[in-house]
């Protein structure tokens, strides 16, 4: 009796007795309870919530697909389907570009059916669109197959929109053909009726040629441009489909504007040359409208430096005040005494090729050019060169703290331009970009340290 009495209390001192016992375990069965509540309505990975369904079948139970709730699991599985036909349209469009070249440029070649100035005239740079949809497509399928290796069955780490801006320069390649589309066209209605022989062999590759699937040559000509106006397309539909928050929903909408001002550009391009036909129209709003005009821009500039466009990186570009100085103490005075004028100003770089069938490179070749194109808009659509291109070979690029909001460009032995922009962060950015590529070019400046007042001869010199 003595021994049960002792034991009662210790078991009262020990704080744990019959009722406490009875609430823990209570606590602990409720809390298995909401475990268990929760697994079985636990958030949606991708929206975070609660309505997911709860699965019957183990066998039919699929992890990866039950951390989903309805709407996110038809979204991703939409987002998979569109990726996919982005995917084989681009290999369809690239099979119909091969038929081109192979079922009718090089048998016409061989044949002699046509001149060389004839086959380029009617089928333009079809060479440069296969090369392009090679590459474009094999980092597609490369990314696709690393995706199902790494068991992304959903395809969420393929980034299109990040492929697509990294091949951008397809984009001018496309505006090359289609407005070259009309005068194609044109020729070969007009070559057809002037040679016998054309016009049998295509009649005859139309009727007995089944990799044409009963198709003649003016359709397959017209695949280029079904391809560029079918991006936007494509692209929304992936954009509909993908979260904002994931990594290339930025991207994705970046390359949908671009190629939508692409378009409206080429049918600008269109109607300046008095053709009738144009592209699809899409709804322009401010911002592509600016993106246009940039576009026309980048060609004027291209067009001055006669650089290859591969070759050719755009650093900068937009609107500078530029003046003129009357001599080199303009310091002393202020910069209100200059007059200044507005000026779309683009900063151009001339690069080497790591290799031929390189296209865009996260890490650029070392830099053989470096220009300024000063370029006045008349608000027409046309633009007007103030001079010839700014060569910062030649150039010495400084400032000065009294005049912190502009910087002087010197063309040695010419003249001197004084260079600011409304927002005085942005017109330091530019002098550090004009300073970086002026220093680099020129062995004589990279010892002088790009110095402005030594060893210049030109009256503007400050002293």
């Amino acid at each position: 009796a003595t021994r049960t009495k002792s034991a009662d209390v210790e078991r009262a001192d020990s704080g744990i007795g019959q009722m406490p016992a009875r609430k823990w375990r209570n606590r602990a069965s409720e809390t298995l309870s909401s475990l268990q509540a929760w697994e079985a309505h636990r958030p949606c990975t991708d929206c975070g919530e609660r309505d997911l369904p709860v699965e019957t079948d183990v066998q039919n139970c699929n992890q990866r697909r039950a951390d989903l709730c309805e709407k996110c699991h038809k979204r991703r599985t939409e987002r998979k389907e569109s990726v996919l036909e982005f995917v084989n349209t681009e290999a369809s469009y690239g099979e119909d570009l091969r038929i081109i070249k192979e079922e009718f440029y090089l048998p016409m070649q061989a044949a002699g059916l046509l001149s060389q100035e004839q086959l380029q005239g009617i089928f333009s740079n079809i060479q440069e669109l296969i090369d392009l949809n090679e590459n474009f497509l094999e980092i597609l399928q490369e990314e696709i197959d690393q995706a199902f290796d790494q068991g992304d069955d959903d395809l969420m780490t393929v980034c299109i929109g990040e492929i697509f801006l990294e091949f951008v320069n397809m984009l001018p390649a496309f505006q090359t053909y289609c407005l070259q589309q009309s005068s194609s066209v044109n020729m070969l209605n007009a070559l057809e009726k002037e040679k016998e022989l054309l016009r049998i062999f295509l009649n005859v590759s139309q009727n007995d040629n089944t990799a044409l699937r009963r198709m003649n040559l003016r359709s397959f000509l017209m695949a280029p441009l079904q391809r560029v106006t079918k991006y936007p397309l494509l692209l929304s539909r992936i954009i509909k489909a993908t979260t904002e928050y994931h990594p290339d929903h930025g991207s994705l909408r970046e390359a949908k504007s671009r190629i939508e001002s692409h378009l409206e550009h080429i049918n600008m391009k269109t109607k300046q040359e008095g053709n009738t036909w144009t592209l699809r129209s899409f709804r322009q709003d401010s911002k592509k409208k600016r993106e246009v005009i940039n576009i026309e821009m980048r060609e004027t500039a291209l067009k001055t430096v006669g650089w290859l466009r591969e070759e050719t990186r755009f650093v900068m570009e937009g609107s500078l005040q530029l003046a003129q100085p009357p001599d080199g103490q303009w310091v002393k005075k202020g910069s209100k005494t200059l007059k200044f004028q507005n000026m779309q100003v683009l900063l151009l770089v001339n690069i080497k090729r790591v290799s031929e069938s390189s296209l865009e490179s996260a890490e650029p070749g070392p830099v053989k050019d470096a220009v300024l194109v000063l370029i006045r808009d008349k608000n027409n659509g046309k633009f007007h060169l103030l001079r010839e291109p700014l060569r910062l070979s030649n150039c010495i690029v400084s400032t000065d703290p009294d005049c912190d909001d502009t910087f002087e460009l010197i063309e040695i032995r010419r003249e001197a331009f004084v260079f600011r922009d409304s927002d005085r962060a942005r017109t330091h950015h530019w002098f550090r970009q004009i300073r970086r590529y002026s220093r680099e070019l020129g062995s004589w400046k990279k010892r002088r340290n790009a110095l402005p007042n030594i060893m210049i001869s030109t009256p503007h010199t400050r002293p």
